[in-house]
């Protein structure tokens, strides 16, 4: 019998040593050049793997002038290979991926984390967010542990929107542009421009619900991946 598990952390130690020095250890400086870079997360969905929970991807992505040119996300245990490149669209396992469409946020299902800081204040902000959104009223948050997926589900229509903040740019290069190539729209939390480097990100089935879930976020306030000071 096929262990999902052991071929996924056998592909993440083979993408680990490829990378080599080219990769940025996490919790290390990292900083966004305009030379060719190679973002990779090779297990996302840390906690999920070690609980044996179904949804870990390895994450692969790879910026020019600081865009993201493709991004390939394999979502391990249920063998889904996700692609995407920038002016050609993207995939799922070979079949072409769109996202819902959905512009009435009162109809969509929306996708969030609660994050791994036990900070209570940080904690309160997180569930003052998802009550804003519950009460406007939206369908339905949930939760599946990895921003890569995350990102994914909303590619495939499965979810109208994605937004959360504490990530780092690799839990987000690959599938950004995954997202954008199904006809999605990726935003800052704040609403403005998306930026790798900041940590946060809504992706949504548009730009409608991508705003109005913008409108309703309390920001918390975060480190940038390139130590840059944050709004």
């Amino acid at each position: 019998m096929e262990d999902r598990w052991q071929e996924c952390m056998d592909f993440a130690v083979s993408i680990a040593r490829k990378a080599g020095s080219e990769s940025v250890a996490a919790g290390a400086g990292s900083t966004l050049t305009d030379n060719p870079t190679w973002i990779i997360d090779p297990i996302d969905g840390t906690t999920n793997f070690v609980h044996r929970f179904p949804f870990v991807a390895v994450s692969i992505g790879f910026a020019v002038h600081k865009q993201v040119e493709f991004g390939v996300v394999y979502s391990c245990v249920e063998d889904k290979m996700y692609t995407g490149r920038k002016g050609k669209g993207s995939f799922c396992n070979g079949q072409k991926l769109q996202v819902s469409g959905q512009k009435d946020i009162t109809k969509s299902m929306i996708i969030t984390e609660l994050g791994s800081n036990r900070n209570p204040e940080v904690i309160k902000t997180v569930l003052s967010n998802m009550e804003r959104l519950l009460c406007i009223p939206i369908h339905g948050i949930r939760a599946v542990g990895t921003a890569a997926v995350n990102m994914c589900l909303v590619a495939t229509g499965g979810a109208d929107a994605y937004y959360e903040m504490g990530l780092h740019c690799w839990d987000m290069a690959a599938a950004s542009v995954i997202v954008t190539e199904a006809g999605g729209t990726i935003l800052d939390a704040t609403g403005g421009p998306f930026d790798l480097m900041s940590c946060r990100i809504i992706s949504a089935s548009s730009r409608e619900i991508a705003e109005r879930i913008a409108k309703e976020l309390q920001i918390i306030p975060l480190e940038r991946d390139d130590g840059k000071s944050t709004n």
